[in-house]
């Protein structure tokens, strides 16, 4: 007897795109946001929200200073995980793998994307470091507006990082707690393995 709520994909990438379409569909707000863990290398952790800007076979990217402590913690410890929680759809996926730099012209191309007063926030934006007051922080701003700049350097600092996903596990919301998770573990050979996990 086939499953019904079994999953007919056996690429994972391919089925996350489709969750991620559905999700931008019913999500109030913004679909690609995940929460982002990393650890130091004595295996002390933290996680915050981030929004994932690119997704292909190469991974899951975003942007950041490379000084924040997502950052710090990345250049130590090259390792995260990523959780996607749709709650409109009652759906989960969890992404862990391998962190590496993306190439400067793609983080400049990103940047440059960005509206001009987001490029002046992440320029003068000392991320994670102690600030004085938020009139500190707005004076910086109105500085660097007024310098009329025909374009905002992207700063040295501002990197894009890409997990490179070896595990990805896809959970569906069920009756009784009856859910149903799926978990595509990367092979050797570059295939993918579907194991269906316990709720």
């Amino acid at each position: 007897m086939k499953d019904s709520r079994e999953l007919e994909f056996d690429a994972p990438l391919k089925l996350f795109l489709q969750w991620l379409g559905e999700a931008e569909g019913s999500e109030p707000n913004d679909a690609t946001a995940a929460a982002l863990a990393t650890a130091t290398p004595d295996g002390r952790p933290s996680v915050r929200m981030v929004l994932i800007k690119r997704i292909d076979e190469g991974g899951f990217s975003f942007f950041t200073n490379a000084e924040s402590r997502k950052g710090c913690e990345l250049a130590e410890n090259p390792r995260a995980a990523l959780c996607f929680h749709w709650k409109t759809l009652r759906r989960q996926v969890r992404v862990e793998g391998s962190v590496t730099e993306l190439e400067r012209g793609i983080v400049d191309a990103y940047f440059h994307s960005r509206s001009r007063r987001s490029q002046i926030a992440a320029a003068v934006s000392k991320q994670s470091r102690p600030l004085e007051s938020r009139e500190h922080l707005e004076e910086e701003v109105k500085r660097l507006e007024e310098a009329n700049l025909r374009e905002v350097p992207c700063p040295p600092l501002w990197r894009g990082f890409n997990v490179r996903a070896e595990r990805i596990e896809f959970w569906l919301d069920g009756p009784d707690r009856l859910h149903d998770r799926f978990l595509f573990s990367l092979e050797d050979g570059g295939g993918w393995r579907k194991t269906r996990l316990y709720p």
